[in-house]
């Protein structure tokens, strides 16, 4: 997936360099990690972009309570000074990954993340992980990730509507997964330099604004993000004990032994 995604970015990128705006589709891939390391090669070549994308079943459509929809990121990323805007949010109340931690350390997780498999809320991690989690905001969330399914998966020619296989069980057959990059000049209606200029008094006026009890700083998207890797680039990642022993236990079946 990941291969693939970039070069279909670069693709757009390339035609947005040409005419302005450039889209491309890819369909019989995989998970392709996080939508984010796209965005972020868009807007390394001054280009604003959007990042989207199906995957396997795990969030009812709203009213329902069978998995249905993927947690399919909504993606987007403007070129603003040094540090871009990112926005790259899972469309469900929290990542399914979470729920899968937290069933893996015997952690009980929030009420309103995840129905069980009869579709009552629970606050058992293991139970919400053969269940659903929640689409975030309700409705909107929903329709949010049904919009996903029908540009990543209905317009790509890829699996769609509950039908990308599921990366952590099914091994006999391609997932199938849909995505669809489109870039696009960020000054397309603007004269030179206006948008620049716009873009960091956006930012300015924001930052400007009254802050809630207990904020020292308003954060644009991504900007939590980008701190984060540069300590975590500075001075490594942390993993616990259980992260340690998953890891293990893992590289044991590939038969690596890992080091201390």
């Amino acid at each position: 997936g990941f291969v693939a995604a970039t070069r279909a970015m670069a693709e757009a990128v390339g035609m947005a360099r040409d005419h302005g705006m450039g889209m491309c589709a890819v369909r019989r891939s995989t998970h392709f990690g996080m939508a984010a390391s796209y965005l972020l090669q868009a807007t390394d070549a001054g280009m604003a972009a959007f990042v989207f994308t199906n995957a396997s079943r795990a969030m009812p459509i709203w009213g329902g309570r069978a998995p249905f929809l993927g947690t399919s990121p909504f993606a987007f990323a403007a070129p603003a000074g040094d540090r871009p805007i990112v926005l790259d949010m899972a469309l469900s109340v929290v990542a399914r990954g979470k729920v899968r931690r937290a069933a893996a350390r015997n952690q009980p997780i929030p009420l309103g993340w995840a129905l069980d498999a009869d579709g009552n809320p629970t606050t058992d991690a293991q139970k919400g992980y053969e269940g659903v989690v929640l689409p975030l905001a309700g409705a909107k969330g929903s329709g949010l990730s049904l919009m996903m399914e029908i540009m990543a998966g209905v317009m790509s020619g890829a699996a769609f509507g509950g039908a990308v296989g599921n990366q952590y069980s099914d091994f006999d057959a391609p997932q199938d997964v849909g995505h669809v990059f489109l870039a696009f000049r960020p000054d397309l209606f603007l004269e030179t330099g206006q948008y620049e200029a716009r873009i960091e008094e956006l930012i300015r006026r924001a930052r400007d604004q009254p802050r809630a009890a207990g904020v020292d700083r308003i954060m644009m998207p991504g900007e939590i993000e980008a701190r984060a890797t540069q300590i975590r680039r500075r001075d490594g990642i942390r993993l616990d004990g259980e992260d340690l022993r998953l890891l293990a236990q893992e590289a044991a079946r590939a038969g690596v032994t890992l080091k201390p």
